[in-house]
């Protein structure tokens, strides 16, 4: 089992950066896919970014790719997401993810951090 703590949420203005951190729980973390999702007012959530174990694959929404880059720290336990150019469609709370197994269904959950990109 893994608990992930997100941190770096914030204020900031539209084409400004934040690098959102979730700090992971366990000795396996490298056995996990990583990944981000993300819940906008009214909306479902939706994926924004993953990356493999090892962090040789990544994967991203069409919405960020070329913006976003997530990456990992295995001698850490912690994964990032390094988010530039943010617009204001971009405002959410943003969710740390976990799973041994799949890229798009995950088990493990963080608390959410608030992302809010003013314009």
């Amino acid at each position: 089992q893994v608990q992930l703590v997100e941190s770096g949420g914030g204020l900031v203005q539209a084409g400004g950066s934040l690098r959102l951190s979730c700090a992971a729980s366990g000795r396996t973390f490298s056995r996990y896919i990583m990944g981000w999702f993300r819940q906008a007012p009214g909306k479902e959530r939706e994926f924004v970014a993953a990356i493999s174990e090892s962090g040789g694959r990544t994967s991203y929404a069409d919405s960020v790719k070329g913006r976003f880059t997530i990456s990992r720290d295995n001698a850490k336990n912690t994964v990032y997401l390094q988010m530039n150019s943010l617009k204001p469609e971009d405002t959410a709370v943003y969710y740390c993810v976990a799973d041994r197994y799949n890229w798009r269904s995950y088990d493990y959950w963080g608390q959410g951090t608030q992302v809010t990109v003013s314009s």
